[in-house]
């Protein structure tokens, strides 16, 4: 398999989701059209999993 070089870094932007949940976005659909427009990259941490449900993230297959 052939090496390939990186094309580009993204840094993430900081977004706010839920209710009022701050994380970090690295990809997006306004960002490039080289991905389906309904990916989503995101990286958020909660201490306690109750402040998950309490910020609008309930518990549903995809999360985590």
């Amino acid at each position: 398999m052939p090496i390939r070089a990186i094309q580009t870094i993204i840094q993430p932007k900081t977004v706010i989701e839920g209710a009022g949940v701050k994380l970090r976005r690295s990809i997006f659909p306004h960002h490039s059209n080289v991905f389906d427009p309904f990916i989503l990259f995101d990286h958020f941490i909660f201490e306690n999993p109750i402040e998950g449900q309490i910020s609008g993230f309930p518990m549903h297959p995809h999360r985590g």
